[in-house]
C-alpha cells in the first residue's frame, strides 16, 4: 500500500507528518521523494547498505590544450554558460544545459560531453523498518527521472522484506517530481496550511491529483494560526468530496522534535499532537 504524502507549498509541515507516520508503522518502507530537498535521512540517519549513481544528464567539457579560443562556443551558446578569461576559454558546470550545441560546432573538437554523475540514490534501514532516499547534486536536472528511481527501489525492497506499507514523502508543488510521486499510488494526503498562499496551492495540487482520478485527502496543519482561512479550506474540500481528515494546532513541539531528531510521536509520544496523529494515521489506513 503507497501512501503519497505531499503539499502545495513548501513549509506546510508535510515531513514532520511523513516522519511521525513512519513512526507509527512497523516493517515500513520510507521513501523520501523530495530529491531535490531530502530530509528524512537526516531525522532517522538510516545506514547505507546500497548506493546507486543516477546520471541526471551530461554536461560540456572543454579541454584548454585542444582549444583555440576561436570565440564560436561562446558566441552560439544561449545559455551564458562559456565565457573568456584571462586568455583562456572556460565553461560553467552550472550553467551548461547539455544541449551539445558547443560539442557539435567547435572546430577543432577541443569539447567533449560528460556525464552528471554526482547525484546518488540510497538504500538502508532505519529503526521502524527500510528507508530509500535520493540526492540530486546542485544544478543537475531530471529530479522526476530520479524520483522515479526511488519509488521503484521502494518497491523492491517492500517486496524482498515483505514490508507491506510505502510512506512516500513528496516534493511540494505540482511540478515533475510531483507528478512522479503520486503516479499510481494507492491514496495521495495533502497537507495544508491556512494561509491565503496555501489555500491557493492546495486548489492547484488537488486538481493534480483528481488528473490521475486517485483517492485524495486533506490534513490542516498549524489550523489555527487563521481559522478563516481553515474553513475556507475545509469548505472547498467539502464542495469537491474530498475528506478532512485532521485537523492539527500549532505546536513548537514539532520544532523541539526536529532539533533533536526524532519524530514527535517519539519526542513526545503521549502529547495531544501525538495522539491527534495517531488517530489521523489510523483513520488514513481505515480506507482501504
Amino acid at each position: 500500500m503507497e501512501t503519497a504524502i505531499i503539499s502545495g507549498k513548501g513549509g506546510t509541515g508535510k515531513s514532520c507528518l511523513s516522519a511521525a507516520f513512519a513512526t507509527l508503522s512497523k516493517d515500513v518502507v520510507l521513501a523520501d521523494c523530495d530529491v531535490d530537498a531530502a530530509n528524512l535521512y537526516i531525522l532517522f540517519n538510516p545506514t547505507k547498505e546500497e548506493v546507486e549513481v543516477y546520471i541526471a544528464g551530461q554536461e560540456a567539457v572543454i579541454y584548454p590544450s585542444l582549444c583555440n579560443n576561436c570565440g564560436l562556443c561562446i558566441e552560439y551558446c544561449r545559455f551564458d554558460a562559456i565565457y573568456y578569461r584571462n586568455g583562456k576559454t572556460f565553461i560553467s558546470p552550472t550553467l551548461c544545459e547539455g544541449c551539445k550545441l558547443c560539442y557539435r560546432i567547435c572546430p577543432v573538437q577541443a569539447i567533449t560531453m560528460k556525464d552528471n554523475d554526482k547525484s546518488r540514490m540510497y538504500s538502508g534501514t532505519f529503526h521502524n523498518g527500510k528507508m530509500v532516499y535520493g540526492r540530486l547534486a546542485p544544478g543537475e536536472e531530471n529530479s522526476g527521472k530520479l524520483v522515479n528511481m526511488v519509488r521503484e527501489k521502494a518497491k523492491q525492497v517492500s517486496k524482498k522484506h515483505g514490508h507491506d506499507t510505502i510512506i512516500l514523502d513528496g516534493p511540494p508543488g505540482i511540478g515533475c517530481p510531483v507528478i512522479s510521486t503520486i503516479t499510481g499510488v494507492n491514496r495521495v494526503v495533502i497537507v495544508a496550511e491556512p494561509t491565503l498562499p496555501g489555500l491557493h496551492d492546495l486548489k492547484n495540487v488537488i486538481e493534480i491529483a483528481a488528473r490521475f482520478n486517485l483517492r485524495t485527502y486533506v490534513i490542516i496543519n498549524k489550523y489555527d494560526l487563521n481559522n478563516d482561512v481553515a474553513a475556507q479550506i475545509e469548505a472547498y474540500c467539502t464542495n469537491n468530496d474530498i475528506k478532512v481528515i485532521g485537523k492539527i494546532p500549532f505546536d513548537r513541539i514539532f520544532v523541539e522534535a526536529m532539533v533533536n531528531c526524532k519524530s514527535v510521536i517519539e519526542w513526545e509520544p503521549g502529547s495531544l499532537i501525538s495522539k491527534e496523529i495517531e488517530n489521523i494515521w489510523k483513520t488514513i489506513n481505515s480506507f482501504e
